[in-house]
């Protein structure tokens, strides 16, 4: 997958601003969504603790949505738990 420099920078600051609030995360990768490949995950790996992840999404989605208002780029950070992360 590849991403233009902008897109990097963007995602790189969106994650670290996520890791810094929040830094029991862990990134896994970055991917674009299957629906929409306009749409950049980064995907993180976060513990099994249902209302720091409802925390974390809504920290998230502001940022997110600063992001896609001030520079146009629809970036999400992704949370899955690690107990039901994938192989």
């Amino acid at each position: 997958m590849r991403i233009n420099l902008k897109e990097q920078e963007l995602t790189d600051n969106l994650f670290q601003i996520v890791k810094e609030k929040y830094p029991e995360i862990e990134f896994v990768k970055i991917t674009r969504s299957p629906d929409d490949p306009s749409h950049i995950w980064i995907n993180v790996a976060v513990p099994e603790d249902e209302d720091r992840q409802i925390e974390l999404n809504e920290f998230a989605a502001e940022k997110e949505h600063d992001i896609l208002l001030d520079y146009g780029y629809w970036i999400s950070v992704i949370p899955y738990s690690v107990l039901s992360a994938p192989a």
